[in-house]
């Protein structure tokens, strides 16, 4: 089955690049196209696509502000943010509101591919750019306590946290930790459940923000 692609940018000469650019891909199938946030939002709920693809900075409604009322409603919707701000302060912002991945819009159009292939498989895409500014940012200073936030998760569920922390998809998890993958998709919904999270990119943040990455 193709992956049903959104897109959703302000700015009509990139999109046309962007489709002409997936469409060279027999896996891929755009399936509609939105040029702000509150018509991305709309297309979403009409069209229910497997990735969003999706501006930060647009007039109106942000990418921001449409992404976070995109996954309320479609949990299985990936929202990949495509963007030219390197700010970690963005990047925390997407990722804790529940986007599935941060692209800048320099990459290439093979990473582009891969991308929105690992972000339809659950799997966590960050820009390899981003990544360092990503840790930095949480461990530039606060504080947290961690032991209580350990207490609530099985030892089983830590490592298949810290899994999830290193970008893994559930089959990598299942089989580093000798398991059935069927057993790391509890894990990953009581871990969900016990931390009162949203996403498996929520899981990587949180585990990065209180050092249970290691």
């Amino acid at each position: 089955m193709s992956i049903k692609i959104l897109l959703v940018d302000d700015h009509t000469l990139f999109r046309s690049g962007i489709r002409l650019i997936l469409q060279r891909n027999p896996e891929f199938e755009i399936i509609g196209e939105a040029s702000d946030g509150l018509e991305g939002v709309k297309r979403a709920k009409q069209l229910k696509p497997d990735v969003v693809l999706m501006d930060l900075n647009m007039p109106g409604l942000s990418g921001l502000e449409a992404m976070q009322l995109i996954v309320e409603d479609l949990r299985e919707t990936a929202v990949l943010m495509l963007t030219v701000s390197e700010e970690a302060e963005d990047l925390t912002a997407a990722l804790k509101s529940g986007a599935r991945g941060y692209l800048l819009k320099n990459i290439d159009a093979d990473y582009l591919n891969q991308s929105i292939k690992r972000a339809a498989a659950g799997v966590p895409v960050i820009a390899d750019a981003m990544t360092a500014k990503l840790v930095m940012q949480f461990r530039s200073g606060n504080n947290v306590t961690v032991e209580p936030e350990r207490e609530k998760l099985t030892p089983r569920e830590r490592e298949t946290m810290v899994c999830l922390a290193r970008g893994e998809s559930n089959k990598e998890i299942a089989r580093n930790l000798d398991v059935a993958e069927s057993t790391i998709k509890i894990h990953v919904q009581n871990i969900l459940k016990k931390l009162n999270l949203s996403s498996r990119v929520q899981i990587a943040v949180y585990a990065v923000e209180h050092g249970m990455d290691k």
